[in-house]
């Protein structure tokens, strides 16, 4: 998610206008999108809903050893997720193969590994950063990173992501590996 980053953005941040999307209004307006929307009012969207504990208990929910994705609605233009993240999980390393999405930390640290790949040696470490919560970032066309919640962070993590158009099948790739491997979210876990 590296091309916006809003590391500055609270929880409660309010459009210019001084009024902010509630979460009910966010989900109406994800499932009212007719055609595909920029980034740029993703993350407009993102940062300026105000969300509540009472608002996400239907998709929160945690599991042992892999983070679980909670679908809060999806458009054939548009998808939202919670994600619940104990210590330590973390997805694969992935792009979303042709959708651009934002993530806001909702609660607890989220860390963004980016990678690029090159011709000749495959995947290639590029960078690394912590998002706190507040955190809005978004990336464009193609993003290839990993996110997940620090071993370290003795705290679980949420997150809110909506990507556009939804995810389909993503790539996923190892550093240092040429080969490029088809992954399918599972967004009905048992």
């Amino acid at each position: 998610m590296s091309t916006l980053i809003n590391t500055n953005t609270p929880i409660s941040t309010k459009p210019p206008d001084g009024t902010a999307l509630t979460f009910s209004e966010l989900i109406e307006r994800l499932d009212s999108q007719a055609s595909v929307p920029t980034l740029k009012e993703l993350n407009n969207w993102v940062a300026n809903v105000e969300i509540t504990d009472h608002d996400l208990e239907p998709y929160l929910g945690f599991k042992e050893g892999n983070y679980w994705r909670h679908r809060v609605c999806r458009s054939e233009a548009v998808e939202m997720l919670v994600i619940c993240w104990r210590p330590g999980q973390k997805t694969p390393i992935h792009d979303h193969n042709g959708s651009h999405g934002v993530v806001r930390v909702q609660k607890g640290l989220m860390w963004e590994t980016i990678f690029k790949y090159d011709d000749e040696q495959g995947l290639c470490y590029d960078t690394s950063r912590e998002c706190p919560t507040g955190t809005v970032t978004g990336a464009e066309v193609p993003d290839i990173h990993q996110l997940g919640n620090p071993d370290v962070s003795g705290q679980d993590l949420i997150t809110i992501h909506v990507y556009a158009p939804p995810l389909g099948v993503l790539h996923t790739y190892k550093v240092g590996s040429p080969k490029i491997d088809l992954y399918t979210p599972n967004d009905f876990p048992t």
